[in-house]
């Protein structure tokens, strides 16, 4: 039997799908309940879950989508801004180009559901059929190193965004001085070398020790630093806790006086500082984190499974064009993809049908 591109067999129905499928037709069977998926929604609904990363740019998305704002709204929607010739309520025009339907109620013609967890998670469900999207903050192989090129070959990847990771620091240890760290003292932080704030150079307050978190195994940030700060994605670390969602982070570092982390841009606060990283005598600020050689820099998946479905391509098509990348990446503190990627990422997904 052949495959496609995707890792789709050739008659077009992938045994996990099927097996997702008759599950939850059994389920609406025994419940009585065998009809649409969401109420006032024709074509039932997308869901997505994983990353705490990817969550900023793919909750709003879903959210907008839901509220289907009309073609006027130009605060939210506004299609004429974006070059685009409509004049139809947003989820109404990225679910035309594949043919959905408008709904009369105004709602969308496919309902979303995002889910807040970390790649591990998402992957996991995706893979068996929880959820249409994986929201990834690492990239799959990455996270399943132990697995074949065959075995991760159904996972589609689609790049939505760039996130620059910063290192992160409670506000109380910015005020002892600390604005840069290197990348050496990071290293000797997460492997236990260094445990007091003094041993850092920049650092010019008193004796303090050093409270160490990090992010929940099997989350995307944390497989991502480990790779490109410890050269490891599976390096050894010594940590004093772990979170499992970047909020979480951002919270304990508010509530700290001698933390340090790291999370994603979107999750830096005045009372969660990020401090600039030295690597080889190049001091990356804020704004030069954008620049290619930054080497914590990392791209933001919505993962598919085998085909990408006209239903998942309309969202991620909607999140790749230029006005999503202006409403659900940018506010969140990513970088936008170039043009260049943009285009290469739309390559991947079906041909709209209108």
């Amino acid at each position: 039997m052949a495959d496609n591109q995707f890792g789709r067999s050739a008659d077009g129905v992938s045994r996990r799908k099927f097996i997702a499928a008759t599950g939850a037709l059994g389920s609406m069977a025994a419940a009585g309940c065998l009809g649409n998926a969401s109420e006032g929604s024709s074509e039932g609904s997308l869901s997505a879950d994983g990353s705490s990363t990817v969550y900023p740019i793919t909750s709003k998305a879903g959210s907008l989508w839901n509220s289907n704002p009309p073609a006027d709204d130009e605060e939210y929607w506004g299609p004429g801004q974006y070059d685009i010739d409509s004049d139809e309520n947003l989820a109404d025009y990225w679910a035309g180009l594949y043919g959905f339907e408008a709904n009369d109620s105004g709602k969308p013609p496919f309902e979303t559901s995002i889910g807040l967890n970390h790649t591990g998670v998402g992957l996991q469900k995706l893979e068996e059929g929880q959820v249409d999207i994986g929201d990834a903050s690492a990239p799959v192989s990455a996270e399943f190193p132990d697995r074949s090129e065959s075995e991760l070959e159904p996972f589609v990847d689609h790049v939505v965004a760039v996130d620059a990771q910063p290192l992160m620091v409670s506000k109380a240890v910015q005020d002892d001085g600390l604005d840069k760290i290197t990348l050496e003292e990071v290293q000797g932080i997460y492997q236990g070398e260094i445990s007091d704030w003094t041993e850092v150079e920049a650092y010019d307050g008193p004796s303090k020790e050093i409270q160490v978190i990090g992010r929940a195994e099997g989350s995307g940030t944390d497989t991502s630093f480990r790779n490109n700060v410890l050269g490891d994605p599976d390096a050894e670390m010594e940590v004093d806790s772990r979170k499992g969602e970047n909020q979480q982070v951002q919270t304990t570092l508010e509530q700290s006086d001698n933390a340090i982390a790291y999370a994603g841009l979107a999750f830096v606060s005045d009372q969660a500082p990020m401090v600039n990283l030295v690597i080889d005598g190049t001091e990356y600020t804020r704004e030069k984190m954008a620049d290619p050689e930054y080497p914590l820099a990392r791209d933001l998946h919505c993962y598919t499974w085998e085909d990408t479905s006209e239903k998942e391509a309309a969202f991620i098509r909607m999140i790749l064009h230029p006005y999503g990348q202006q409403q659900f990446v940018e506010p969140a503190d990513y970088l936008p993809l170039t043009d260049e990627r943009r285009e290469e990422e739309l390559s991947k997904l079906p041909e709209p049908s209108n």
